[in-house]
C-alpha cells in the first residue's frame, strides 16, 4: 500500500506530535528541523524531502510508542528506516527512498570515519548506535562509501543530529508539502 502526500500530512500532523525519543523536540519538529536545514544548504528537492521523510517509519509502526522524555530508552531496533519504503516507493524516486533508508548506516560510517562524531551525539543516538550494529568496520566503510546515494545520506545524517533544538523556528508542513508535490511529480 502507499501513500499519498495529503495521507502524509495528515500523518505527520497527527502522530509526529509526539516526544521524538528521548529527545526535547516532536518528532513533527525534528523533521521540520531536519529538512528546514537541508533546504538551507542548498540540498536538492529531493533531499529536502528525504530530510523531511526519513523517520516516518516510526510513525507507521503498529506499535509505536507514546515515549516521554521521563521513560526508559528502547531494548531493540525497530528498524525505520525501511518500514516507510514501500509506503513512499510509487511516490518518490531512489534520490528520495536511498537517503531514507542509508540515514541509519550513515551515522554508523560517520561514527567509524570521523573521530569526533560519536562524541556529539545525543545520548538517546548513542543508545540507538548499539542497537543498529554500531560503527563500521573498515569493510562496511568501503561498501556504504560504493553505494548510491551514500553522499546525500551522509549529509542527511548530519542535518538529522543538529535538528532537535527546542523552539526552533522552522517554515511549516505545507512549505514542505508543495515540495513533496513538486518531487513526486518529476
Amino acid at each position: 500500500m502507499s501513500l499519498s502526500i495529503p495521507e502524509i500530512v495528515q500523518l505527520l500532523s497527527s502522530r509526529a506530535t509526539t516526544w521524538y525519543g528521548q529527545e526535547a523536540v516532536s518528532q513533527l519538529d525534528h523533521a521540520l528541523q531536519c529538512a528546514a536545514l537541508a533546504e538551507k544548504n542548498n540540498e536538492t528537492p529531493e533531499t529536502v524531502v528525504a530530510a523531511l521523510l526519513h523517520d516516518l517509519g516510526h510513525m507507521l509502526s503498529p506499535h509505536q510508542p507514546s515515549v516521554s522524555l521521563a521513560e526508559t530508552l528502547p531494548s531493540k531496533d525497530d528498524l525505520h528506516q525501511f518500514v516507510a519504503l514501500p509506503f513512499l516507493r510509487s511516490l518518490f524516486p531512489d534520490a528520495v527512498l536511498e537517503p531514507i533508508k542509508l540515514h541509519v548506516d550513515a551515522k554508523r560510517y560517520l561514527c567509524a570515519v570521523d573521530s569526533g562524531y560519536w562524541a556529539d551525539l545525543s545520548p538517546a543516538s548513542k543508545h540507538s548506535l548499539v542497537l543498529q550494529g554500531g560503527m563500521f568496520d573498515e569493510k562496511q566503510i568501503g561498501a556504504f562509501e560504493d553505494l548510491p546515494y551514500h553522499a546525500e545520506a551522509v549529509r542527511l545524517r548530519r542535518y538529522d543530529d543538529l535538528a532537535k533544538v527546542p523552539g526552533h523556528p522552522t517554515p511549516d508542513l505545507a512549505h514542505f508539502e508543495k515540495l513533496m508535490v513538486q518531487v513526486s511529480a518529476q
